[in-house]
């Protein structure tokens, strides 16, 4: 098993974090672009949307298949089959002619993309050792955000250097480069035992994890907080692109920088898991996340930019939060546990811009703000749930703990 502290875990786990850069580059790169693609294709804000919206959906319904293809053929080779298949579709984006094409690819490439993170996690819970484990996942998570940040900060500076088709491009290409880097340092898997390929059983394993309540709720938490975190960053760029801010798309692409935030509390974390309950970790997070959020109602631009800061730290402390939960109580079948969580939070993100787009038209950016807060309130809600059965677990251990001491 792969232990913390030795070379072949930062091996592993800087592969596994490039891949991840890879994928949440590629799928986020054309956020800043939403304002730009409104009005150079001519559609609706909520049609403009949704180059990331169905991305994520798409993203989120794939995860089955490939928990299935992981299981049946490996995680190294799912992991460079589905990125390679990714950074075609990057390199095919800059020559599209039109908005459906551009749409129509980009669903392809979220198919394709969306193996990365299944395999991934499930090469974590199989080949690292549990004190590890959530370590890695942190670093990994980290490397989401870190992906998120770069992609959308390379094409909001280089479209306003140039133009969008040669974004993709440059993107293309580093997306090459990241490739090969995974492909020289991902170890083997020693772990791994092929299991046949069969949907039947997939789908017996998922009904399994959402039957048990510390799973369901953990999917809901992940689904809803980045329901909300997509949405808020959607609709950042019209609020800001318009006035009294009307910034310039460089700077749209700049905002996402604030994902370094999220960079350093993933990997928080990570580390605070082991001194806080993951519950206590989770209720951090959301408190972050619903204070940045009320600290957007004041119009001033750099009061936003750091709200922008304070809600990418508490999102993605959450997040590591929630999908550390899956891993640790996944007690079979964790792959599919895992690529559940997966479909569960990309699905949330998907429905976001939906959500987000009704509320825009009508009450603006005050609509935005107390549409967040309503979702946040059934997060804490659901986290309230997962402290009571963690206290239980603890109880339990507790009582196991007595007893066998009593015994010897």
């Amino acid at each position: 098993m792969i232990d913390i502290k030795t070379a072949v875990f930062w091996r592993a786990t800087i592969a596994l974090g490039a891949s991840s850069f890879l994928v949440f580059a590629n799928l986020y790169f054309p956020q800043p672009l939403l304002p730009l693609f409104t009005n150079e294709f001519g559609v609706t804000e909520t049609v403009s949307s949704l180059i990331i919206s169905i991305s994520l959906f798409v993203l989120g319904i794939s995860f089955f298949l490939y928990t299935a293809l992981s299981d049946a053929y490996g995680r190294r080779v799912i992991i460079f089959v589905t990125m390679t298949l990714g950074v075609a579709g990057t390199i095919l984006l800059s020559i599209v002619p039109s908005f459906e094409w551009l749409l129509a690819v980009r669903v392809l490439q979220a198919a394709a993309l969306a193996g990365v993170p299944v395999a991934a996690m499930a090469y974590i819970s199989e080949e690292y050792a549990v004190r590890a484990m959530t370590v890695a996942v942190g670093i990994y998570i980290s490397a989401n955000s870190l992906g998120g940040m770069g992609g959308r900060f390379i094409s909001g500076v280089l479209t306003d250097a140039f133009d969008w088709r040669t974004a993709f491009l440059v993107m293309g290409a580093i997306s090459v480069v990241v490739f090969f880097i995974v492909l020289l340092l991902l170890p083997r898997s020693n772990q791994f035992q092929a299991r046949p390929f069969q949907l039947k059983a997939l789908f017996r394993d998922n009904k399994r994890h959402i039957k048990r309540p510390a799973m369901k709720l953990a999917y809901i938490i992940g689904g809803l907080h980045f329901f909300v975190f997509i949405g808020v960053f959607n609709f950042i760029t019209y609020y800001l692109s318009g006035e009294p801010f009307s910034v310039s798309t460089a700077v749209l692409g700049m905002l996402f920088l604030t994902y370094g935030a999220g960079t350093i509390s993933s990997t928080l974390a990570g580390k605070a898991a082991h001194i806080w309950k993951q519950t206590v970790c989770m209720f951090f997070g959301i408190a972050c996340m619903a204070s940045s959020i009320l600290l957007t109602l004041i119009p001033v631009f750099p009061v936003i930019i750091l709200a922008l800061l304070l809600l990418s730290f508490g999102f993605f402390f959450v997040h590591s939060s929630s999908s550390s939960w899956v891993t640790r109580h996944a007690k079979e079948a964790k792959a599919s546990a895992s690529g559940l969580y997966l479909t569960a939070y990309y699905l949330g993100g998907s429905l976001g811009s939906f959500y987000y787009g009704l509320l825009w038209p009508s009450f603006g950016w005050n609509g935005i703000v107390l549409g967040s807060l309503l979702i946040l309130c059934v997060t804490i809600f659901c986290t309230a749930k997962l402290h009571l059965i963690e206290k239980k677990e603890n109880q339990a251990v507790k009582r196991y703990s007595m007893a066998a001491g009593q015994h010897s």
